[in-house]
């Protein structure tokens, strides 16, 4: 590949083809509990784990494989799902959700329908690990080029006060609930938030704001603040699929997968045991001193059970398409494989989670009753060989008060663009914590 030397080639076509052959392998018995994996012995997890994963293994990630786990949903999300469930159906088309109100939509996926991978998808759009609200405190994503045994080198390093969200649909523990009574005369389904940058200087006070429509034809409504001009700019859906910088994020793919719906043709390619991890047991994860610090080990990984989709925009993309690997219990993207227009893979996210009472062993604040997803680390790279890690909080934050899920941590003023505005000019979030 003439990329980037060293970095393997794989095509949508040949992803694929190793996905509908899923079921002809015998996976377990590849890895068992205590192996640890390396680039000398990466062939044991190719079909284990999705393309672009592998070639992160070539090229330094280890993992550590342990027994698998039952992961269970908040018991009040739930008790919404045998509620509200039975009433939900598609429109016609496959494109639209219908009567739904809380929990997960579709609770069995039947791998014969021919709606299955819309319904899987739907069932992530409203997933447990947070139906209500989140903030994530002390959000830290570093840059840098990626490689085996490569010296760790830190090209930048972008530092951002909150990362939040608040559902107006589907909220299941914190009150209004199950749905904001500003539902019915916003349409907004969700609104999600990623301000103020703290670091690096030149982008201080940097924001964005992003309303979910429930409309299927009405886009999403993006506004991006810039603290040195102090003007706020409204972005089309289109630029939510381009990265900001080396390794970036683009907004469509913040945790994990974050696109509308209505806007891909899904294609539901089968369930696979591989690998994932859902579950390394600490609230902050490692940086790898083996790939260049481009993603997150050694640290935990299962066998899991996931469902694979393939996605396709239906509008002018810098991709043609994207491969998305969801747990079947967490309904949470643990790989999501970007190909470009030549069909050749581009992109690689995978995700860290941690499965607990609490996000960090010491919190004392976000506690609950019940064990919960928390997402913990997530890391971009793509084949040119840079690379984003992001760490969910930051190993620097000055407090282990970290996540706050579903606990009315914020509310809508919180999305506001006055309130982006203030937080930028002076401090790190709206109440200045």
């Amino acid at each position: 590949m003439t990329r980037c030397k060293g970095m393997i080639a794989w095509s949508a076509a040949a992803a694929i083809a190793i996905a509908f052959a899923a079921s002809a392998r015998p996976a377990y018995a590849q890895v068992k509990p205590g192996d640890f994996i390396t680039w000398e012995n990466a062939t044991k997890v190719k079909d284990l784990v999705s393309p672009g994963a592998y070639m992160r293994v070539q090229h330094g990630m280890t993992i550590k494989v342990e027994a698998t786990e039952r992961i269970d949903w908040p018991p009040p999300y739930k008790d919404a799902t045998e509620k509200y469930s039975a009433q939900v159906r598609l429109t016609s088309d496959g494109r639209t959700l219908v009567g739904y109100v809380a929990g997960q939509p579709f609770p069995i996926i039947d791998e014969n329908d021919p709606h299955a991978a819309n319904k899987i998808m739907w069932n992530e759009v409203f997933r447990p690990i947070s139906s209500d609200d989140y903030d994530l405190r002390w959000f830290d994503c570093d840059a840098e080029y990626w490689g085996l045994n490569k010296p760790y080198f830190q090209i930048a390093d972008t530092e951002i006060g909150h990362y939040a969200g608040y559902n107006e649909v589907g909220r299941t523990e914190v009150e209004p609930m199950p749905i904001d009574p500003d539902f019915l005369t916003s349409g907004i389904q969700y609104r999600a938030l990623l301000y103020p940058v703290l670091a690096p200087a030149t982008a201080r006070g940097v924001g964005i704001l992003r309303s979910r429509f429930a409309d299927p034809n009405k886009q999403d409504d993006i506004l991006d603040y810039s603290g040195a001009t102090r003007r706020l700019r409204r972005l089309s859906y289109s630029a939510t699929d381009n990265t900001a910088g080396l390794g970036g994020y683009d907004p469509n793919h913040y945790f994990g997968w974050s696109g509308k719906p209505e806007n891909y043709d899904f294609k539901f390619l089968g369930e696979k045991s591989m690998l994932a991890s859902v579950d390394i047991h600490k609230g902050i994860s490692s940086r790898c001193p083996t790939d260049g610090g481009a993603s997150h080990c050694p640290e935990a990984w299962q066998m899991r059970r996931l469902w694979i989709v393939d996605a396709k925009p239906r509008y002018n993309n810098l991709y043609s398409r994207e491969l998305i690997y969801l747990d079947s219990e967490a309904d949470f993207p643990m790989y999501v494989d970007l190909y470009d227009r030549k069909g050749q893979l581009y992109i690689s996210y995978v995700t860290w989670l941690n499965y607990a009472d609490r996000a960090q062993p010491d919190s004392k604040i976000a506690i609950y009753p019940f064990k919960r997803e928390f997402g913990v680390g997530s890391s971009s790279s793509d084949v040119t060989g840079s690379s984003s890690v992001c760490y969910h909080p930051s190993p620097n934050a000055p407090t282990h008060e970290s996540w706050f899920i579903n606990m009315g941590a914020v509310d809508r003023t919180w999305f506001d663009p006055t309130a982006m505005e203030r937080a930028g000019e002076g401090g790190h979030g709206v109440s200045g914590d």
